[in-house]
């Protein structure tokens, strides 16, 4: 039997080589970082309990409101960031004062950790969690409880 964390891993690296599109959402034809945790969603959990609006590169950044994080709370389960393990949905700030607005998925923890993101001019790729991405994490989160098969 396999973990609920290593289905979600698994799953993640099949998208890996898929391009970066803005608000796509489709494995191996073009996805962004919000679309790549949907898909993960999908395949892991099932039908997706909304649909993102139309958004902008610099989505809910003139306004200051914490969209991503807020839709986060909505339908992931929040974690203590101390505590990574594989299958967490990270969510980063990607400069200070900004709001949070990047998405990646932990492959890997301990001594070299490792996400799963879709990144943009690069696509999906698997990351090392190197220390300036870390400084970037602002909230951690699992996806909902499942049972494994």
């Amino acid at each position: 039997m396999r973990s609920v964390s290593s289905l979600i891993v698994d799953e993640a690296r099949t998208w890996i080589g898929t391009p970066y599109i803005h608000q796509m959402a489709a494995r191996g034809a073009g996805t962004d970082c919000l679309g790549l945790v949907r898909g993960v969603w999908r395949a892991v959990v099932g039908s997706e309990p909304e649909r993102p609006p139309a958004y902008s590169m610099d989505w809910s950044e003139p306004q200051g409101h914490e969209l991503l994080w807020s839709a986060a709370m909505r339908h992931l389960v929040p974690k203590t960031a101390t505590q990574p393990e594989c299958g967490d949905v990270i969510l980063f700030r990607m400069r200070e004062g900004g709001v949070a607005k990047h998405l990646g998925i932990q492959s890997e923890v301990g001594a070299a950790p490792r996400f799963i993101h879709a990144y943009s001019g690069h696509g999906v790729v698997e990351s090392p969690l190197s220390k300036p991405w870390a400084r970037r994490i602002v909230a951690r989160f699992q996806f909902p409880h499942l049972e494994a098969d």
